[in-house]
């Protein structure tokens, strides 16, 4: 008996069959080709990491230190000026902020009793309507920090929720550099030197962050 014969596809449909191959061997060829291979650990792997604020924090932090002690201004001497005109007084003397100008000083005083965190500061010569206070923790809040350079923008981060943690990062990044390294809960009474920012709202209300405390 002859075996039957199998029939040949026709010629139309093996140019369709070659075709469709080659495609596919061409999209497989660019796609290897636009792939770059990142190595564990490399430059490349850390950028597309996920945002890390306490690495943004401790990297930025000592710039921001020294920015703050540069521009910082005799708080006393300015305290007039700023019950006349806050905001020309923040213009001068501050980074200009949609919230209120982030204002850099040097004040020396003695420390009073401490409320969550923020000890009331009594400074001599400061007008009696100004009250001030120094934030030592645990908890650091607020951005003055952050914002202080006025370089550190909005559009350099992902979303509004990694620019909120970029200035926590700074934050936690100023207290391991200052604050870890004295007592904060047993400072009432004590004389201190601070160089810090604090945000200009209430012309009356210095809450300031410190990025130097001297205990005297």
């Amino acid at each position: 008996m002859t075996a039957a014969a199998t029939p040949k596809a026709p010629a139309s449909s093996r140019k369709g069959l070659y075709f469709a191959a080659a495609v596919a061997i061409a999209v497989v060829a660019g796609i290897a080709a636009d792939t770059t291979v990142v190595h564990v650990g490399s430059e490349a792997d850390v950028r597309q990491q996920a945002f890390s604020p306490d690495a943004f924090g401790e990297a930025e932090f000592p710039r921001l230190q020294a920015f703050i002690t540069e521009k910082a201004v005799d708080g006393v001497t300015i305290a007039p000026e700023v019950l006349a005109d806050k905001v020309a007084a923040g213009k001068k003397y501050g980074t200009v902020s949609s919230t209120g100008s982030i204002v850099m000083v040097r004040l020396s005083g003695v420390l009073g009793a401490a409320k969550a965190g923020n000890y009331d500061m009594t400074v001599e010569g400061m007008p009696a309507e100004i009250k001030v206070r120094v934030q030592t923790g645990p908890a650091i809040n607020g951005t003055d920090l952050r914002d202080a350079p006025g370089d550190i923008e909005f559009g350099s981060f992902k979303n509004q929720i990694e620019y909120q943690d970029a200035g926590s990062g700074i934050n936690r990044a100023m207290k391991k550099a200052v604050l870890d390294s004295i007592d904060p809960t047993n400072l009432t009474g004590k004389t201190v030197e601070i160089v810090g920012a604090f945000r200009l709202g209430n012309p009356k209300n210095w809450l300031i962050t410190p990025v130097s405390v001297v205990v005297k």
